[in-house]
């Protein structure tokens, strides 16, 4: 964040300069209307008026330039948040998603838009312009102390509004946001299983949910904007009560003869102007903290996934070590894997296999490098993955996940990792994983749209393009989660066979899988049971044991 705001300085310090002009240019209604009261009115000249319509005139016109200019640079500063914002919020929302679903933001951009949308409100100008209130009570004090001590009461009593408004309703309105973003994220995430919900009558159960959640928030909301309301309308009624009063002292004061018509017309004007930004301050003041919430989001949000500059590093060949491997999930205590090490060779073929919750997927996840090891280390050629640029080493490594997440778009940009199409690799990639003959089958080939998520293809069909994704370019290391999970038997052979060709490249490759058939093309083999390693080695010696300890458990049974 402290880039932006090292950009940001110099156009904010030209708007508090334009502000600061602007402000001073508002004395001149009140200083036309003295002189008319005070001068034009008594001798009858119609030349002074006209002088002083005139440089009025000229007044106003600034006036109306520069609080134009104020508007655009207001809009070109919410421009600027937002590009500068959102490249690295959407890299870190998208690195909290793959470290930890459970503490995934995706409504970070609407945090972004709502920190954009503050520099176009009335807000922003309005702090800027309270200040003045000083100026202004000081210029009133000139005509007659009296006056200025009636407006020094006055913007005390609006000032404490405000700060009341802030103290009373702060907590109660980040409350209101937490309870509304949540019932959003629960109707956004259970869409996800519409099928689930529809098939089996799910959906009024969702419904009851949903409005359980968006209930407390409404009631949150409720209070929250009687509250609100309640200090918008005591700030106007105050505004209008401190007018009249001045009004009255001034009325006094010309009875009196201690001050002039003129005098009492322009210090109510004064005072009005004085005020205004007081009473905006309180009226906006839902988006000013809502503004504030979302820059203290987005702060620690960056904080937690800066993306510091690294040296560029080479191509890597493939090899991977893995020492002394242990790692806790966020938010629990049980490690889901302990102590796992590992060594394979460039272009060697290892699986892993092993019961339901025995940490496979956890372990295929570290060797991509999404999430960090919590003791050990993982190393590409000697070299640890957290010290890889992300953008640097994504393009060397291909990663098929259990759950197949396929991008609204064709299938070449799939295939093409979301860049602009080159179709001799997009159509070499499809070809290493045998998916080429299945593709020019689909209604446009490559070209066929393939809806959001892969909606408009099969499981199987999913599958396969996630794999070819996953061979696209010089991929050298392939970490595959249950590639066959969703693949028919000629599927199955596809996969094999890309596996085979892959170890002749030279490539690599790591292979989640409960099934017996993948477990022929790969060189070594490593079992896994509650997050510790039973057994690893060469793929002939660590099936002969299996068969071994099953025939042993057999015999004891039947014994």
């Amino acid at each position: 964040m402290k880039p932006i705001w090292t950009e940001l300085k110099p156009l904010l310090f030209h708007l508090a300069l334009f502000s600061f002009v602007i402000n001073l240019l508002y004395l001149v209604p009140a200083l036309f209307m003295l002189q008319v009261f005070d001068r034009v009115l008594p001798t009858n000249s119609r030349e002074t008026l006209w002088v002083l319509l005139a440089g009025v005139g000229a007044a106003l016109a600034i006036l109306f330039a520069l609080d134009y200019v104020r508007l655009r640079l207001q809009h070109l500063i919410g421009n600027i948040v937002d590009e500068r914002l959102s490249p690295p919020v959407v890299h870190a929302v998208v690195t909290a998603a793959a470290r930890s679903p459970l503490h995934a933001r995706p409504d970070a951009m609407r945090d972004i838009a709502t920190l954009r949308s503050l520099f176009s409100a009335n807000g922003l100008t309005a702090l800027m312009d309270a200040p003045w209130i000083v100026v202004y009570v000081a210029v009133i004090a000139v005509f007659h102390p009296a006056l200025g001590w009636g407006a020094a009461g006055a913007a005390a009593l609006m000032i404490g509004l405000a700060w009341l408004n802030d103290r009373m309703n702060r907590k109660a309105l980040d409350a209101v946001q937490k309870e509304a973003r949540q019932a959003s994220r629960y109707v956004e995430g259970s869409l996800r299983n519409a099928e689930v919900l529809q098939a089996m009558g799910m959906t009024e159960r969702l419904l009851g949910r949903w409005r359980k959640q968006q209930d407390e928030a409404l009631a949150l909301q409720a209070s929250t904007s009687h509250a609100s309301v309640s200090f918008s309308a005591a700030s106007k009624f105050l505004r209008q009560a401190v007018q009249v009063m001045m009004m009255s002292i001034g009325a006094y004061l010309v009875l009196t003869q201690a001050a002039s018509a003129g005098v009492m017309i322009a210090t109510t004007v004064l005072l009005g102007r004085a005020l205004q930004p007081v009473e905006q301050i309180v009226g906006s003041w839902r988006v000013l903290n809502e503004a504030r919430s979302a820059y203290r989001r987005l702060r620690d949000l960056c904080g937690h996934f800066k993306d510091e500059p690294r040296m560029s590093l080479p191509r890597p060949v493939g090899h991977v070590r893995v020492n002394g491997l242990s790692f806790r999930p966020p938010g629990t205590e049980k490690l889901a894997l302990s102590g796992v090490s590992l060594n394979l060779a460039a272009g060697e073929a290892l699986a892993i296999i092993g019961p339901s919750a025995a940490g496979k997927s956890t372990l295929a996840r570290l060797l991509t490098g999404i999430w960090q090891p919590t003791i050990g280390s993982i190393r590409l050629d000697g070299t640890d993955l957290s010290t890889w640029s992300r953008q640097e080493l994504g393009p060397w490594i291909g990663y098929v996940p259990q759950d197949v997440e396929l991008f609204d778009g064709t299938v070449a940009d799939n295939i093409g990792r979301l860049a602009e199409p080159d179709s001799e690799a997009v159509i070499a990639a499809a070809k290493r994983a045998n998916a080429h003959d299945m593709i020019v089958q689909l209604p446009m080939g490559y070209d066929t749209p393939i809806g959001d998520g892969g909606a408009r293809l099969s499981p199987g069909q999913r599958q396969r393009i996630a794999l070819a994704r996953a061979m696209y370019g010089d991929v050298r290391l392939l970490v595959l989660d249950e590639p066959n999970a969703s693949l028919d038997a000629e599927g199955e052979i596809a996969l094999a066979h890309a596996l085979s060709s892959l170890r002749a490249e030279g490539v690599t490759s790591i292979v989640v899988t409960h099934r017996p058939s993948l477990v022929a093309h790969v060189d070594k083999i490593l079992i896994l049971d509650a997050g510790q390693v039973k057994q690893f080695g060469p793929a002939g010696e660590v099936m002969k044991s299996m068969q071994k300890q099953s025939q042993a458990a057999l015999n004891e049974r039947a014994a």
